[in-house]
């Protein structure tokens, strides 16, 4: 071969490789070469570029395909929000179990009750219907109650009032807790003779305000209310009705009792009546008579009658008042200074205790009869766990329920107004101080009611049937009888299911823990109630 011929020979061969250096392969020729490099060894030179290859040829496919994926599933979407939706209404209703009542230890003999106290309850006001209209300030006329009697009430879900009220599970509460038949039909007597004697105006006589407050407190512990009650809604609408007529713009009522029992009687009434109703009109008039407790509490937590400002810390109107502002804290009423109203009440509570325990008149005492009154205030209030409950507890371990003093193995002149506090106080603390103070509440209770038999009761039900009627009338100095009597009998018989109790799981969860600021030194441990 002549040197010409070589040199043709590499110049022909350097052109080649630069004109396929510089000329790019067809997309079928990449895609053979790409094939062939994938079958060559992996860390081969030809392997390595089928892979960058593979990469390249991918890149247009995925940015095609990717974006159609995605508009597809939103096309899917869009179409399945276009059918239309099932909506299934539901109501969820929550039973909460309410846990057995925890045993206590035997009960001991508690020290010697000391003096008697004299505790005046005396309701010596005429009688509202023949009071002179005055010059005071009057609200405008409040809405026919019925408005809103429809209202359902959320304290029904929250289980305070309404679960614990009603037909379905008033039987489990008083097989649960003692009650039976003869109980419940001694309740029912006693509500069919205060519908029969409630005045055309919708009250009760004689003090008019303090007992239509009663006897409304009494129909609402058997879970009657307005436009919910065929046989006794009516009467507890009219007699609602009634107290809101009297009430003034000052949170005040026309025609009370000389030391003003009926404020908190009545305000208490009203208060329970909004929690289970929601009606605003009974709220407004709630608010405002819960404002005039609240301004009348001593800084020592105390009240004194007619709610005035003083040094006189009483304990037996006390016990109304507080139970008053407990009634308005769970029925959800807002009123200011409402809550520090129920944490400075235990307070004023312990002032009056005695260092035995027991409590005392205006002051500390021994074993008296209102011993029950500031007991059962400081378990509702949530203070059950203080050393004053537990000794006031130990103490009346010795009492009987009774309508005679002599067999109560207590003082004082207002037997059964006293054991209205003292039931509920052992119903609260549970176990065998509650069993043993029920036997006797039984045997004791129901045959002492008065009973005017259906063939002359003039007594008819909602069908048309006569029905017995029945009052009590009990020997205390100072009660408005028969219609005192009767609903603080009534009340005491209804405690298997007015209330939980507040040694109960399903209480504890009804409000949050109260915490109360004292000045004393020691912790005060809470344990709420929940009245």
């Amino acid at each position: 071969m002549s040197m010409q011929s070589h040199m043709d020979d590499v110049i022909t061969a350097q052109l080649k490789e630069l004109d396929d250096k510089y000329t790019e392969d067809t997309y079928w020729q990449r895609l053979r070469k790409m094939v062939v490099g994938l079958k060559a060894p992996r860390d081969s030179k030809e392997n390595k570029e089928a892979m960058i290859e593979l990469q390249r040829l991918a890149a247009p496919v995925v940015a095609v395909v990717l974006p159609m994926f995605l508009v597809g599933i939103l096309i899917l979407l869009s179409a399945a929000a276009s059918t239309n939706d099932r909506v299934i209404e539901t109501q969820i209703m929550e039973v909460e179990e309410i846990k057995q009542l925890e045993e206590i230890k035997d009960l001991e003999k508690p020290p010697e009750e000391t003096t008697d106290v004299t505790v005046d309850v005396q309701v010596d006001a005429p009688n509202v219907e023949d009071t002179k209209p005055t010059d005071t300030v009057m609200s405008p006329q409040p809405q026919t109650f019925d408005a809103v009697q429809i209202v359902k009430s959320p304290v029904i879900l929250k289980n305070i009032y309404g679960s614990t009220r009603n037909t379905g599970t008033r039987g489990a509460q008083l097989a649960r807790f003692g009650g039976d038949k003869q109980t419940e039909a001694a309740v029912l007597r006693a509500l069919r003779w205060l519908k029969k004697n409630q005045q055309p105006n919708g009250s009760w006589k004689n003090q008019s305000i303090a007992m239509t407050g009663l006897s409304i407190l009494t129909f609402l512990a058997h879970g009657e209310k307005p436009g919910d009650s065929e046989e006794f809604g009516p009467t507890v609408q009219k007699a609602l009705e009634f107290l809101l007529s009297q009430a003034t713009g000052t949170g005040r009522f026309k025609g009370c009792d000389g030391n003003e029992y009926a404020l908190p009687i009545a305000t208490y009434a009203i208060c329970e009546a909004y929690g289970m109703t929601l009606n605003p009109n009974v709220k407004e008039v709630a608010e405002k008579s819960l404002a005039a407790i609240i301004a009348g509490q001593h800084p020592s937590g105390g009240w004194d009658y007619k709610a005035k400002q003083s040094d006189r810390d009483d304990t037996s109107y006390m016990g109304w008042c507080a139970q008053a502002v407990k009634a308005g804290k769970m029925a959800n009423l807002h009123v200011e200074g409402l809550e520090k109203a129920a944490k400075l009440a235990i307070k004023g509570f312990k002032k009056n205790a005695g260092p035995s325990g027991g409590f005392g008149y205006t002051g500390p005492s021994g074993n008296s009869g209102l011993t029950a009154v500031g007991t059962l205030c400081m378990q509702l209030l949530g203070g059950s766990a203080e050393k004053e409950v537990k000794m006031s507890l130990d103490l009346m371990d010795t009492w009987s329920p009774s309508f005679d003093e002599k067999q109560a193995a207590i003082g004082g002149a207002a037997l059964q107004y006293y054991f209205y506090y003292a039931t509920q106080c052992k119903f609260h603390a549970g176990g065998r101080r509650w069993e043993a103070w029920n036997a006797m509440m039984k045997k004791i209770y129901v045959p002492a009611q008065k009973i005017t038999p259906k063939e002359s009761s003039g007594y008819l039900d909602p069908k048309g049937n006569p029905q017995d009627i029945g009052c009590w009338e009990n020997k205390d100095a100072h009660s408005d009888r028969p219609v005192m009597d009767t609903c603080l009998a009534a009340l005491q018989l209804m405690v298997y299911y007015r209330y939980l109790p507040t040694t109960s799981a399903a209480a504890l969860k009804v409000e949050e823990e109260i915490k109360v600021s004292t000045s004393d030194k020691e912790d005060i441990q809470i344990n709420t109630g929940n009245l």
